[in-house]
């Protein structure tokens, strides 16, 4: 089983703001938050900090434990730590994924993504996140899969970009 989120989905969101998460991040979410005395449930850690950004990002607790420790090392008082500490600490919240798979997603998710009643949202995994956008600001950002919105230019192969990248094996 694989330790990252991989893949978009669309998801529909209902009257109540309930969304289910898709099967292949709740196993992602389930391996990094196991279950315990006070948290018998997964739990999704969300920032919805970043004024750059038109999506929240979703963690295991484990990911943002190690957010968490990145953020301790700066000092104490800087200016970098005092935004890390604001956009991505300050700035998140922990849900619980119920019984069937879903969440409700919060007032403040909703506000940051600028959900609509009706809208639908996309899933969108980046390894060791993912990211949770309103649809139809996905798909203006992002392209589909159909478009030509490559960032690369024309000829270039996407695996080029790893190509000076040790992985130590």
């Amino acid at each position: 089983m694989s330790d990252d989120f991989r893949g978009e989905y669309h998801q529909k969101v209902d009257n109540k703001a309930r969304v289910s998460i898709p099967a292949a991040f709740r196993r992602v979410l389930d391996a990094g938050d196991p279950p315990s005395a006070e948290s018998p449930r997964t739990r999704i850690v969300m920032v919805y900090g970043g004024t750059n950004r038109a999506f929240v990002e979703g963690y295991t607790v484990r990911n943002s434990d190690r957010i968490a420790a990145r953020i301790r090392k700066l000092p104490l008082g800087s200016k970098d730590r005092r935004i890390a500490e604001r956009d991505l600490i300050t700035r998140s919240l922990s849900v619980e994924i119920d019984e069937n798979g879903r969440i409700v997603l919060p007032q403040k998710v909703r506000d940051k993504i600028g959900f609509e009643d009706g809208d639908e949202t996309t899933f969108a995994g980046t390894l060791e996140s993912f990211q949770i956008w309103k649809r139809s600001a996905y798909e203006a950002e992002n392209g589909t899969l159909d478009g030509d919105e490559d960032d690369l230019p024309e000829g270039v192969d996407v695996l080029s970009l790893l190509g000076g990248i040790d992985l130590g094996d």
